[in-house]
């Protein structure tokens, strides 16, 4: 596991972080799930699956993190098994992946039901003992959140009607379909929907990259001038960034802090030149520096340099 996918882990295994992931990304900030209603669940998953030969297989998968929560709405209440998967790559196969835990899952709901019938022998008929799943029995429905953590664009399928080929329109209605529920930061546009941190931590994760907009993210969040040290941490191993510290241990003004140019101010002058008397053309120029055009752009207008018609 690397760093980002360590540090992402241990920041969403926090219950009251993990109750406002919930809440934004599926509930568009309603507070459906409760910081103190959930319970860590063992997220292995387990399954035995008897082949031709009746010999036992395991089937294990690991997901990242898996909790129990009780949903409360009037006086109706009910269990949901919320998981998290934090991806800092693009996975193509995602609906699947996901598609495959849940079911597991599943599967493992429905084997612990069998062995406690089993053992208590309460089954009433013939068909309730062979399934080992009576008429009463329910499961615990299962949601996935893929949580994206990357630089890169989300170009992979979301779902699984995304992964089909074209396919003739009378078998399509009977296709099943599985939503990943991917989580890019970069795509969200209300923030304001998380009451905790990850608010600051996702902010910065859709504009790395974008020397404009972090700056325009850093000065228009009061929350950003007093930020714990733990949360800095968070955002330096998720994002790649290299904010420092504040020196006692307490909080960082982030609105201050000056991150590593990829240049040298020499360098960038030359560039700037050379580009506005037409001897380096912007892409090579850009290629060279290590900005984004957008930087660049606004950083040879900031220094009074001519824009190339080109842009």
């Amino acid at each position: 596991m690397g760093k980002a996918d360590a540090a992402a882990k241990e920041c969403f295994s926090d219950n009251v972080r993990f109750a406002d992931l919930c809440n934004a990304v599926l509930f568009a900030g309603e507070q459906v799930v409760k910081a103190e209603h959930l319970t860590e669940q063992d997220s292995t998953e387990v399954l035995s699956i008897f082949g031709e030969d009746s010999q036992q297989i395991h089937v294990q998968k690991w997901r990242d993190l898996l909790k129990n929560a009780v949903v409360k709405k009037d006086d109706h209440v009910c269990f949901v098994l919320f998981g998290v998967e934090a991806q800092t790559s693009v996975h193509y196969a995602m609906p699947v992946r996901n598609m495959i835990y849940d079911a597991l899952n599943y599967g493992y709901q429905v084997k612990s039901l069998a062995q406690k019938h089993k053992r208590e022998k309460d089954t009433k008929t013939r068909d309730e003992f062979l399934s080992g799943f009576t008429t009463e029995d329910k499961v615990i429905p299962v949601i996935t959140i893929t949580v994206y953590l990357g630089s890169k664009n989300w170009d992979a399928p979301r779902r699984l009607l995304d992964m089909y080929p074209s396919v003739d329109e009378r078998i399509a209605p009977y296709l099943q379909d599985y939503d990943a529920h991917v989580f890019v930061p970069s795509e969200f546009d209300d923030f304001g929907k998380f009451q905790t941190e990850l608010k600051q931590i996702f902010e910065v994760l859709s504009v790395v990259g974008k020397k404009k907009k972090m700056k325009q993210v850093l000065v228009n969040d009061e929350k950003f001038q007093a930020l714990d040290n733990d949360t800095v941490r968070t955002i330096n191993d998720i994002a790649g960034t290299k904010i420092p510290l504040d020196k006692e241990g307490e909080v960082v003004n982030m609105r201050k802090v000056l991150w590593e140019e990829p240049y040298e101010d020499g360098k960038r002058e030359a560039f700037f030149s050379l580009v506005s008397d037409g001897t380096l053309t912007l892409e090579v120029a850009i290629e060279k520096s290590g900005m984004s055009k957008e930087d660049f752009v606004d950083a040879m207008e900031e220094a009074g340099y001519k824009i190339p018609v080109e842009v």
